[in-house]
């Protein structure tokens, strides 16, 4: 088993900060119908018999997020060829697929939120589930995601959660709470880190305040401002993508947490989500409206919901998929796995009790502009 490491969510704040008008430069519109589609967003007709052999697709995804083999495996099963291209962000997926009409991208794997503001802006195919019959072994939890109730334009392909990574030999009492993070114990000091991604560098002040992580609310975002550059003056550390290491070594005892990276095959190691509750983070497959190969799109998510090849993720990435019937095939194949890495044995129902993160909008630019000024103040 192996397990890369890949920066997919790392800050981008300027790219973040223009987003909203690179998708406004795209056209559509600004509202959504009830049910969530975009109302500019007509449905291709689109044929189930077609020929397969004669498509081709390009997909965009993060380094290490699927198998190095895949696309000899679907050129095997499915008979066409697929070209992978890599971004390291969902900024810069957005900047490919959002702000270049022809990007000749037909599959993008992009978190809920992103796939959200594309949908939004007429960007997406809606979904043709009669060509996606592997849906069905989705959980029935991975409809109720709310960016997008129902899959109508985009499918799950990962899901977890955030909380607190921590050493049960450092600290003198397992944390209960996002205030442990925020304001810790004195011989902890110096050895706590947060993330700097900015919805992620707020979560913790926001649900410590009880407040939703979708808040817009301008005196709320000042409480969760003040909290933080408290946190900051004592001395928080900050990491995105080597706290699970740091832990290991013993350099960090306490740490903000994605639940897939957080190394609990140490069983010194645990991850527990604080009692002010979390958030709930998918990453998604979306079929682009540009793509002229758009029934090999499908058969492509189709074939990644094969439980034999969307269990890969949870075997090496060890992030959950919200496909019950490659979660069990998990179990079934490796309970040593699953025994190791308690986060992969979180349940749809315990997820759910989390927030999703949701697109904001131009109010985007609030927490843009929250996580500038904590990385300014000194």
């Amino acid at each position: 088993m192996s397990r890369t490491r890949y920066t997919r969510r790392l800050p981008a704040a300027a790219i973040a900060a223009g987003l909203v008008l690179a998708l406004a430069a795209c056209g559509g519109s600004d509202s959504t119908s009830a049910d969530g589609a975009a109302p500019s967003a007509a449905t291709d007709q689109l044929n189930p018999n077609a020929d397969l052999t004669k498509q081709s697709l390009d997909i965009t995804i993060w380094d290490g997020y699927s198998p190095k083999d895949l696309p000899q495996r679907v050129k095997s099963k499915l008979g066409f060829d697929v070209k992978i291209a890599i971004h390291d962000t969902n900024e810069a997926a957005m900047a490919r697929v959002a702000t270049n009409t022809d990007s000749g991208i037909d599959v993008a794997f992009v978190s809920g939120q992103y796939a959200q503001a594309l949908n939004e802006q007429g960007l997406l195919e809606p979904l043709h589930p009669e060509l996606i019959p592997n849906l069905a072994n989705l959980y029935p939890e991975a409809s109720q995601l709310s960016f997008d109730k129902g899959n109508k334009f985009s499918v799950p392909y990962t899901w977890g959660t955030t909380g607190i990574c921590y050493r049960t030999d450092l600290v003198k009492a397992p944390p209960t709470s996002w205030n442990d993070i925020l304001t810790p114990p004195d011989d902890l000091k110096g050895k706590v880190t947060m993330m700097t991604t900015e919805r992620w560098l707020a979560l913790p002040a926001l649900k410590a305040l009880n407040y939703s992580i979708n808040t817009t609310d301008d005196k709320q975002l000042a409480q969760v401002k003040e909290s933080l550059l408290k946190a900051k003056q004592w001395g928080m550390l900050y990491d995105d993508t080597t706290f699970g290491a740091k832990l290991e070594k013993g350099e960090a005892a306490m740490v903000e947490a994605w639940d897939g990276w957080c190394p609990t095959t140490n069983p010194k190691i645990k991850f527990m989500v604080p009692k002010e509750g979390s958030d709930l983070w998918s990453d998604t497959m979306v079929i682009m409206k540009t793509s002229k190969n758009k029934e090999a799109a499908h058969a492509f998510i189709n074939f990644i919901l094969d439980p034999a090849v969307h269990s890969w993720v949870a075997e090496n990435i060890l992030y959950k998929v919200p496909n019950k019937a490659a979660m069990d095939l998990v179990a079934q194949n490796d309970k040593e796995l699953l025994e190791k890495n308690a986060p992969l044995k979180m349940t749809p129902a315990e997820l759910l009790k989390g927030e999703s993160i949701i697109d904001l909008g131009e109010a985007s630019a609030k927490y843009t502009r929250l996580a500038t000024e904590i990385s300014a103040q000194q």
